[in-house]
């Protein structure tokens, strides 16, 4: 039997373990939220841009991994070139010349691409992260005014 002096101690740690594993809790719960509303951002803004540019199905923005096949897709390329963007290395080297060739079909400044080198650059990441977000607002429901005609 436990001496009396020594309830209030384990109640103490008992509370303590409660404690630490429902913030925990919360904090994980925060962070899947986040990731989630990420991706959301993401698909929605990815499949925006695949129908201005006449994607005929836009919808593949949603499905994990096949999202990245719209790369090639949309810059004009086979989409088995999609493949090349589960490599390291060379999937940042595609990726910047895929999204060049996208942002050049849709009007938009070429050299916005080069924001991806920043993302493996430590503190400056995060601040990279943003910004292609941001440029994907403008790529999914900027103006058209910047399009070039088809002939």
């Amino acid at each position: 039997m436990l001496p009396f002096e020594t309830i209030p101690n384990y109640l103490e740690a008992l509370f303590g373990v409660f404690l630490v594993s429902s913030l925990s809790y919360i904090f994980g719960m925060f962070v899947g939220f986040f990731i989630l509303a990420v991706y959301v951002y993401y698909a929605f803004a990815w499949m925006n841009i695949a129908k201005r540019m006449k994607y005929k199905n836009p919808w593949l923005a949603w499905i994990p991994i096949a999202n990245l096949f719209l790369f090639p897709i949309l810059a004009k390329k086979h989409w088995t070139y999609g493949f090349l963007l589960l490599i390291p290395i060379a999937n940042l080297i595609f990726t910047i010349i895929w999204f060049w060739k996208i942002l050049e079909l849709r009007g938009y400044k070429k050299e916005l691409s080069l924001i991806y080198i920043g993302t493996i650059i430590p503190y400056l990441s995060s601040f990279a992260w943003i910004a292609l977000f941001v440029v994907f607002g403008f790529l999914a429901w900027g103006k058209e005014k910047h399009m070039k005609k088809k002939r």
